[in-house]
């Protein structure tokens, strides 16, 4: 498989840009930092790196199907499933933190 950069770059860029923008709209991490925390929760700084990883594997594991020479129409039903999922990735914090 030879390595398309741009192409890498875009599936990359588009579920940063989606967690970023999410993160921007729901008032990032500020809101959880005010919530009441069971004793075994996470501190705040470690949700941003994890997401931020997930996002990076999500973005990468759409350019291996992108340029996987499936045939088109189950790359398209792929990506549509994989779009589905990143919109809903972005409407939870904006939905969970705004409706507090």
């Amino acid at each position: 498989m030879k390595l398309n950069v741009k192409k890498l770059l875009l599936c990359l860029a588009i579920p940063l840009g989606v967690g970023g923008l999410a993160s921007l709209l729901s008032g990032g991490m500020g809101d959880y930092r005010q919530q009441n925390q069971p004793p075994l929760s996470p501190p705040g700084w470690v949700f941003p790196l994890v997401w931020t990883i997930l996002y990076l594997l999500m973005g990468y594991a759409s350019y291996r199907v992108l340029v996987s020479g499936k045939d088109s129409a189950a790359v398209r039903s792929a990506l549509k499933t994989y779009g589905a999922q990143l919109l809903l990735n972005f409407l939870w914090p904006i939905v969970f933190f705004g409706l507090e």
